[in-house]
């Protein structure tokens, strides 16, 4: 059985706020950038926990955002891992300073800048997604080691040949 958690991509000024993830080194997304978010608490919904999350490493409590999609990411090394996607355009609150988050360096970037960063693999594909503005959609991402070996698009295998 895998875990529930959320990710959320806050959006303004054509710019994502991202995560680094440099605090801990047993952190599976240790060096990586990604979005906000974490694991569900008993009883909670995915719109319970991604304003808990939210608000836990940011300081923001978010006004407006969508639910966007389900990423079942599968890995020969780390727990599957449900993860509830969301993007947020509308908050309130003071912005976070980088450094306030236990989990790492909050940052700001373009959004055309965000590819060129140690990302996950699979995470290109659904932030394309998001950018494309597709309806609620399901991707299953398939990791051998850090390596995307297979991704399923709602039900269709995508071709990852470049």
């Amino acid at each position: 059985m895998g875990r529930n958690t959320t990710l959320c991509y806050l959006e303004k000024d054509g710019c994502w706020l991202m995560l680094h993830r440099v605090k801990r080194q047993d952190d599976e997304n240790h060096d990586k950038w990604i979005g906000v978010g974490g694991k569900f608490e008993e009883g909670e919904s995915p719109d319970d926990c991604v304003l808990r999350e939210v608000q836990e490493e940011t300081g923001l409590t978010l006004t407006n955002y969508r639910y966007r999609g389900l990423v079942t990411f599968v890995s020969d090394i780390y727990p599957t891992e449900y993860i509830h996607l969301f993007t947020a355009v509308g908050w309130r609150g003071r912005p976070p300073r980088y450094d306030s988050c236990a989990e790492g360096i909050l940052e700001w970037v373009k959004k055309e800048e965000v590819l060129s960063l140690p990302i996950w693999e699979g995470d290109k594909i659904f932030l394309r997604l998001l950018e494309e503005n597709e309806p609620f959609f399901s991707l299953k991402l398939v990791y051998k080691g850090e390596k995307l070996a297979g991704a399923v698009l709602n039900g269709a295998p995508l071709n990852l040949e470049k």
